[in-house]
Order: structure tokens, then sequence, then C-alpha cells
């Protein structure tokens, strides 16, 4: 069996499972093993967190690019086409590119769903995604790859590479389904990235979240490197209406000024972690790092669908907020930047998220005016309309197409647009705004 067109490649990766009955890294192991260990050939950066992890990602990649390196990075979901997930230099692989990866790994995936027909079958979507990912970076021979994690930690694909550096952005409710309803579950799996005699980067974690991961990481005799005690950063004010200044001091660095170009507080934290990791990676490299490189790589630093303007008057901001830590953040940054200015929101919430506490946080916000939505969703979208009637500001409108015409109609140029809720429905809006 081959594929001869990029079509035919994104079927053949679709059509694989999404989801096994038994957690393991056992299929993912003999995968890598039959590919002859690409992901051995690759130096990494481990990113997980329940929010953050793909900003982090991206602040880290142009830091590392800053000293002319050749960086892979592997994110999800992407925004508007498959390719994003894997890039180097910022690159999306080519469509040639993937066909040839996929041609390449099939008789692997068909030996694989033969050997483990009687044990819940061959690899899944995102273990021959995360395949395609180590076989392109070890041959293009990437100088540094991050990597991200899809769901959790411990039993994700890509938890079979030996990084430099493991990174913990945030641990907050998510995926309760496969990691838990409790920080501490949820905690332990993100912990699972944590490797032997490698240090660990955190970023924010809360009291219960934290104590698990830094047990994990004494166990594991990695060292911690945790905001407020091996690094601290500030917010300094600023002058610009679009992102955030800070200063930095850790790892034998202070940096009184660095401006990033993502809205929102919490992407100060988000650019700390990332430069930590730098930091700990130029340090064992023997690099030099001027602070000049540093500061153009985080101000010219962008993330779409992370509070991302797409248009100015009307002002209209995309955000994938998807739980309720995330529209927590989101809501501050609402506050703290558009306070008195009319606010107008568009969401759609995926079911098995948190819909009904999400939208009531964004309630409490002084003069708003939320629509609730939905999209084509890989999954059931909320239905909260029954919320209409208990909260003063919500409105329903199913379609979203619908909702955007009738918002739009009501704005000012004054007034802020915020769409949100999920990643995916974002994606979707984006391509109409896009294309």
């Amino acid at each position: 069996m081959s594929v001869k067109s990029y079509a035919e490649a994104l079927n053949f990766i679709h059509g694989r499972t999404k989801f096994k009955k038994s957690p393991s890294l056992d299929r993912m192991r003999k995968f890598v093993t039959y590919l002859g260990h690409p992901e051995e050939k690759i130096k990494a950066v481990h990113v997980t967190g329940t929010n953050g992890k793909g900003s982090t990602t991206v602040f880290l990649r142009n830091l590392l690019m800053s000293q002319g390196l050749h960086v892979g990075t592997f994110t999800s979901p992407f925004m508007v086409k498959f390719n994003e997930r894997i890039t180097i230099d910022g690159q999306m692989i080519a469509d040639n590119e993937l066909v040839r990866l996929v041609n390449k790994i099939i008789p692997i995936v068909k030996r694989l769903d033969e050997e483990l027909m009687n044990q819940e079958g061959g690899p899944t979507e995102f273990e021959l995604v995360t395949a395609l990912m180590f076989v392109y970076f070890a041959e293009q021979n990437v100088d540094i790859a991050v990597v991200e994690v899809g769901i959790g930690g411990t039993y994700d694909s890509t938890n079979v590479i030996m990084p430099l550096v493991s990174v913990i952005t945030t641990v907050a409710l998510d995926h309760a389904n496969l990691l838990g309803n409790t920080l501490t579950s949820i905690a332990r799996h993100k912990a699972g990235i944590i490797k032997p005699d490698r240090p660990t980067v955190i970023g924010r974690l809360n009291a219960e979240a934290k104590k698990v991961v830094t047990d994990i990481a004494a166990q594991k005799r990695s060292e911690l490197y945790a905001p407020d005690e091996k690094y601290r950063v500030t917010s300094v004010s600023s002058s610009k209406r679009w992102g955030e200044n800070f200063a930095y001091a850790g790892l034998g660095k202070h940096f009184a000024k660095l401006h990033e170009s993502l809205l929102g507080r919490y992407q100060i934290d988000n650019a700390a972690t990332a430069l930590t990791a730098f930091l700990l990676i130029a340090q064992m490299q023997g690099w030099q790092v001027r602070t000049s490189e540093i500061s153009t790589a985080l101000a010219h630093t962008n993330w779409p669908g992370r509070f991302e303007l797409i248009n100015q008057e009307p002002m209209i901001v995309l955000d994938g907020a998807h739980n309720e830590a995330a529209i927590e953040e989101v809501k501050g940054t609402l506050l703290t930047h558009f306070k008195g200015q009319k606010i107008f929101v568009i969401i759609a919430i995926l079911a098995d998220k948190q819909p009904q506490t999400m939208i009531r946080k964004l309630a409490e916000i002084p003069n708003i005016q939320i629509t609730v939505t939905t999209f084509n969703a890989p999954r059931k979208v909320a239905q909260v309309s029954s919320l209409v009637e208990n909260i003063k500001q919500l409105d329903y409108e199913k379609q979203w197409q619908r909702a955007l015409v009738k918002t739009l109609q009501q704005m000012s140029a004054t007034d802020i647009l915020l769409i949100t809720g999920s990643l995916y429905f974002i994606s979707e809006v984006r391509r109409y705004f896009t294309t």
C-alpha cells in the first residue's frame, strides 16, 4: 500500500484510531525501534502543561533560533493546515514531504497492526504523527527540537525522548476522562515527562500541583527551576497597547526590561518559563547569549489564536481559551487592558470541557455581552441555551456566522469583540477571516 497525494496521506493519518483503552508507551517504543530510533538522533526540549505550552514552545523556538540554530517544533492542534504541527525554523513541513514520510512508515504501521492485532491494534493517529515528526527531524538534522506533549505526559507518545530539559507550564483541570479530575492526578501525569538527572523548568503551579511535581523531580534527581525560587519575573509598565513588558532574573542573568508581543499577564510567565529553559540549555552548550538577541526573539514571537488581533476597527480578537483556567486568564486580560470598553464575546465550547463555569466567569465582567454558538466541531459542542434564561448578558445563536454578523451590527469602532471557547472553534473562524 502507498499514498499518492497529500489528501490520501491525510486520510491515512486521520483514519487511525484516536485512543486506546489501556494507556501504554509499549506500542510507541516498538514503533520507534522498528524505525531505527530516530528520536535518539534528536536533541530535544519536552514541553507539557494544561495551558501555555504552545506559547512557551514558540518563545523557546525563537530564542533558540536567535543562536543560529535550526529548530524543529511539534505542536497541536493546528490553526489552518495540518502541516503546521511539524515545523523547522517556523516553516511547516511541505505537502510532498508529508506524502513521502507517510509512505516511508506505512510498512512499519502495517507490521504493527499485524503484530498487535490481539492487543488493541497498531499505532493511534497521534502516535503516527509523532513518528512522522521524529523521522523528519532526524532526516533534516535539526540542531534541537521543541516537542510539545499531546495530552498529559506519562503515556503521551512523545514521552519516548530523553530531553535536555523538561518543561511544565501550568496544571489545571482538563481532559478529566483521561487524566483524572483532581489537580494531583493531572500533575502526576504532567510530571511523567521528568527524566532522571535532567533539569525541569516549571511555570506558576498552585501548591497542590507543585508538591506533586517537586516530589517526583526529587525522586528522579531532576533539579527543579521554579518561579520565585530559581528565577524571578515581574511585570513592568508599558506604553505599548499590545504585548507585555517584564523584568527577569535567573541563572546568573538579569534583564531589566524585556518585551513580548503576546497580550496577557500569563504570557509573561510563559516567556519567562521559555527563557529559563533556554538559559539552561545555553549553559549546557557553553553559548554566550546576548541581551539584544533575547530581546529581539521575544519581541518578535507571534502565536495564532492566542489573544490574536485580527481586525483593528472594530477590534476583533481570537483566543483559544478552552477550559476554566484559561478563561480566568482571559477575563483578567479583559479587565486589565479593556476596562471601560464595551466587550462582546462569541463563544463555542466542546461539551467535555467546563462550559457553564466558563460562561459564568465571563459574565462577571462589567459591560459585557456574550453570544453562545456552535461550530463544525470534531466532538460534541456544549448546548448551554438554558443559561440564556438565567444570565441577562447572554444570547444564543446556533450558527456562529450569524452570531458574528449580528454582533458586528451592534458594535461601535471603540468596542472589542472576543471570539473564544475552543482552539477548534477559532481555527474555523480564523479561516473565515484569512482566506
